[in-house]
């Protein structure tokens, strides 16, 4: 009789545990009633299928020139090609972005240091991730390929030689502006280049590295600089992180 209450015991309370667990994975369900929204991954290198496409190799309607009127880079071979007319921004603003971005330094290497295969990449104008032809091309560390400029080294060189393709695939998170246009609390960079990550959850504050916009904002315009030197950029889209 004593053995048989014990067995009844653990096949009791064997009974309550994975009816608590249940009811602790129904609770978590009910907290959380979403399920996540379906994309289309589309191809490797994307875009998916909820992306903003802000270059896809025809043309650049969703850019303007920095200094005014329309972007006047050239378009040819599903690239575009900086040109000596000046930086292009993005017509639309953004905040807190995924973004794909390709892009090759000229083949016929000129030049050594910052003089060599130099653009830029900027989040909301104001923070920039360096692109630089890197491949046996010393220069300061937080100003090379995959740096966040001035500010970050990259964690690794992975850049591949000159005129060969070059990705990288940003995760942007904005310092959140005071009402005075102060930081108040830091953003960061998560950068991946040719699929290795170079920046690990990097802060970002209020100071930039471009001369041009102050302050911390809620959005502002993608930038490709013009640094004077032929780079080229291909399959460019962005996903807003609401």
């Amino acid at each position: 009789m004593k053995t048989r209450s014990v067995a009844a015991f653990l096949r009791t309370r064997t009974t309550l545990t994975i009816l608590a667990v249940a009811l602790a994975a129904i609770a978590v369900i009910a907290a959380d009633p979403k399920e996540p929204a379906k994309i289309d991954p589309g191809p490797v290198g994307g875009p998916p299928s909820d992306a903003i496409v802000l270059f896809d190799g025809k043309d650049l309607a969703q850019w303007r020139a920095q200094n005014g009127g329309d972007a006047r880079w050239t378009v040819a071979d599903g690239a575009m090609t900086v040109n000596a007319t000046g930086s292009i921004m993005t017509r639309e603003e953004f905040g807190d972005v995924q973004l794909h971005v390709e892009w090759a330094a000229p083949k016929e290497v000129k030049g050594n240091g910052q003089g060599r295969g130099n653009s830029g990449v900027y989040l909301q104008g104001r923070y920039e991730i360096q692109v630089l032809d890197s491949w046996e091309n010393p220069t300061y560390f937080n100003g090379q390929a995959g740096a966040f400029y001035g500010n970050a080294a990259p964690l690794v060189n992975p850049c591949r030689k000159p005129g060969e393709w070059q990705t990288y695939d940003i995760i942007f998170r904005a310092p959140r502006p005071a009402a005075e246009g102060d930081a108040v609390e830091p953003g960061y960079f998560t950068v991946l280049f040719n699929g290795v990550l170079v920046q690990d959850h990097v802060p970002v504050k209020g100071s930039t590295t471009a001369a041009a916009f102050k302050g911390a904002v809620q959005k502002g315009p993608l930038v490709l600089q013009d640094h004077g030197n032929p780079v080229q950029y291909r399959n460019i889209w962005v996903r807003p992180l609401n």
